[in-house]
């Protein structure tokens, strides 16, 4: 029957035809992005996007934590000179990047449309920009619902650790080591502030903050704060062990009474997923830490 394969080719046009035309999910047709901003990568990857290439994965590890990097994603070299020659071979069809790395749109925008999403904009209250700043991404990585999904997990993870507090906790000095005699505090504008607000946590820091949320200040301007010490890690090298021998930290009275709080890594700067894991390291170590200080 030599007619056959001529029947069922015929038969076939329609159907591949229409199959054709079926329109591909928008899960399924994300553009491939890369970023040189840690904020805008952890908050990808919190969407369930794989970015194609990030800037210093290894330090974003080291001092972003989570949510980590999947191991697809490529390594751009340093966020303020990225390899251009490796960036371009990826092919990404967009680039995000944060205000701090404007002077590099020129060149970015050679190999990709490059948007800039500001974030932790003076004068504006923080939450508010976060949650902007997560439906923004989750737009241009055609995942919207995962956007809504982050926002409304976030919030109710903050509920559920105010929760747990201890009936009463002092106000916080929240800190992360420079060198072994400057600190920068957190205070007004920043992550940490945003996160302890919707806690119910009080701030002892009221003195002036970057744009940042923070103020660069010498151990000695704390010596006067009545406060519980919370800082956060990771040390500068060295300055751990420096700190044995110090005498302005000895005598802080967090360390002097012993309820110094120590937290892992958490961005600073980040977004949603950070504030998240903010409130569930500060809220576990205020729960496990002597409430009669």
């Amino acid at each position: 029957m030599p007619d056959v394969p001529a029947r069922l080719l015929r038969g076939l046009v329609p159907v591949l035809l229409a199959l054709a035309l079926v329109p591909i999910p928008r899960a399924l047709a994300q553009p491939a992005m890369a970023t040189l901003d840690w904020t805008l990568a952890e908050t990808l990857v919190a969407l369930g996007v794989t970015p194609a290439g990030v800037a210093q994965v290894d330090a974003y590890q080291a001092w972003v934590g989570a949510p980590r990097l999947p191991e697809a994603t490529v390594d751009l070299g340093l966020r303020s000179q990225p390899n251009l020659e490796l960036l371009a071979s990826l092919a990404p069809e967009r680039i995000l990047i944060s205000p701090m790395f404007a002077n590099l749109a020129p060149r970015l925008s050679r190999i990709a449309p490059v948007t800039t999403l500001p974030f932790y904009t003076r004068g504006r209250e923080t939450w508010p920009q976060l949650l902007e700043l997560t439906r923004k991404v989750g737009r241009l990585a055609s995942r919207e619902a995962a956007a809504e999904r982050l926002i409304a997990e976030t919030e109710t993870r903050l509920a559920a650790q105010r929760q747990r507090l201890p009936a009463r906790v002092p106000p916080l000095l929240v800190v992360q080591f420079m060198d072994e005699r400057h600190v920068r505090v957190f205070g007004a504008g920043g992550l940490y502030q945003a996160v302890m607000a919707r806690l119910g946590l009080e701030n002892a820091w009221r003195g002036e903050t970057n744009a940042w949320g923070f103020s660069l200040v010498g151990l000695e301007q704390l010596a006067g704060l009545e406060a519980r010490l919370v800082v956060v890690e990771p040390y500068p090298l060295g300055v751990e062990a420096a700190l044995d021998d110090s005498g302005l930290w000895q005598q802080q009275p967090s360390v002097r009474d012993d309820s110094l709080i120590t937290l892992p890594p958490v961005w600073s700067f980040g977004a949603l997923p950070s504030a998240q894991r903010f409130a569930e390291h500060l809220v576990a170590a205020l729960e496990e830490a002597p409430h009669d200080h």
